[in-house]
């Protein structure tokens, strides 16, 4: 009776896929009995309490130094040899890990599951980046995190990215840091770790596929600077909501603008904004009109956005191993699958009902379907604010870093008359 109630129920509720496809094991057991030797783990093991704060003092002070060198000092060679230090230390010597950028997930995880607790040092790494971006703008983007450190290193001759293109691909850091909650509070996946495009280089080991990424990301990084921080880095959204509230903020001239043009070309990731010319009457007529059809259109996008990834949540639901260990069990239970698995032998061999397993696989495609409406509607939100952001006509009169996007990389320094008189003048004064 119970075969035959689920043998109905599952594919309407579940939507499993009857091919065998997805019968196929990920994780075979060892053989024991065949001389089988565990391979050597890719994940650091845990460190030792003094490394833990040592890593976290390391953090502070690499926040602090870079603060010092962006605003105060603005030194472009300071800033680029504390970037070479923390690429060393954060990456290879650290392994990539911990991050603030994997943080993401051990965050939201302690927050929806009461039984994960969260390492002190873990929260650390998410905190104090965000904390000091808030104050000091993006310093920990600057010369702190190994990610951006070792873009930054291979970038030979940078190519301006279109405006257009540069909107439309940052929207795929918004759609990644989505889903990175999504399925982190779901307890399905740590997706940022699992996809970390040069924990492989760090960690001199990895998976071809990840190596690949890795390797494709640092050539395109030879041309279109730091492509992974300006595109993909769920952890840069974060920083870049906070860089808008920033206390204090790279300029490019560290007094009056002289407006010589010189900067215009300097900066490699197109956060150096124009000054814009006088709008008339009639442009600014037709930017309100647009201006309230994109605000009528928002709630729109919003539903729509929701509908689709809620859509979506059967393939998500399958990162989830409960899920994957129900799907088996049906396939078994009704002769579609080709043999069993060790996860389901495990299973049946524990005399738990069947029905249970099924309930569980049940409520977790109920929260992908909640998480997937939440998820869409995030983005929704996130292109409506894009779009009402271009077409609000904004005046400025100087060349002026952009407070979500500049890096703080220091490169525009060099460029500045103004910033060569101030160090000229610094060194009379010596």
């Amino acid at each position: 009776m119970i075969r035959l109630r689920y043998s109905i129920l599952l594919p309407a509720v579940l939507l499993f896929s009857p091919a065998p496809t997805w019968c196929i094991e990920r994780f075979p057991p060892p053989d024991f009995d065949s001389g089988y030797h565990l391979p050597l783990t890719t994940t650091p093991a845990g460190r030792a309490e003094f490394y833990q704060i040592l890593d976290v003092l390391v953090l502070l002070t690499a926040l602090s130094i870079a603060s010092y060198l962006t605003l105060k000092k603005r030194s472009r060679p300071a800033i680029f040899l504390l970037m070479v230090f923390s690429l060393i230390y954060f990456g290879f010597w650290r392994e990539g890990c911990v991050c603030a950028i994997g943080a993401i997930q051990n965050v939201t995880l302690s927050l929806f599951d009461k039984n994960y607790i969260m390492p002190l040092t873990t929260l650390a790494f998410f905190i104090l980046p965000l904390i000091f971006t808030l104050f000091f703008g993006r310093g920990f983007c600057a010369g702190v995190c190994p990610l951006g450190a070792i873009q930054d290193a291979v970038l030979v001759r940078p190519v301006p990215v279109p405006v257009a293109w540069q909107h439309a691909l940052g929207l795929l850091a918004y759609i990644y840091l989505g889903a990175a909650v999504l399925f982190a509070a779901t307890g399905s996946a740590f997706i940022i770790c699992d996809y970390d495009p040069f924990v492989s280089f760090f960690r001199l080991t990895g998976k071809l596929n990840i190596l690949i990424l890795g390797a494709s990301l640092l050539t395109i990084g030879l041309f279109v600077g730091r492509p992974y921080c300006r595109f993909l880095c769920p952890y840069g959204v974060l920083l870049r909501w906070l860089s808008r509230l920033s206390q204090w903020r790279v300029t490019i001239t560290p007094d009056e603008c002289i407006k010589c043009r010189l900067c215009e070309d300097s900066c490699p990731f197109g956060a150096i904004e124009k000054p814009t010319l006088t709008y008339s009457a009639a442009g600014t007529k037709s930017d309100q009109a647009r201006l309230g059809r994109l605000l009528l259109l928002s709630p729109l996008l919003i539903l729509i956005g929701g509908f689709l990834v809620s859509r979506l949540s059967a393939p998500f639901s399958r990162m989830h191993v409960t899920v994957r260990l129900a799907e088996q069990i049906y396939h078994e239970e009704t002769d579609h699958a080709v043999k069993t698995t060790h996860a389901s032998d495990a299973f049946r061999a524990t005399g738990q009902p069947i029905d249970k397993l099924y309930n569980e696989a049940l409520t977790i495609r109920g929260k992908f379907v909640h998480g997937g409406w939440i998820l869409g509607a995030f983005l929704g939100v996130v292109i409506a604010a894009k779009l009402i952001r271009l077409s609000v006509f904004r005046t400025r009169t100087d060349y002026t870093a952009d407070r979500a996007n500049c890096l703080a990389c220091g490169r525009c320094f060099a460029y500045c008359p103004v910033e060569h008189q101030r160090i000229k003048n610094n060194k009379t004064v010596t």
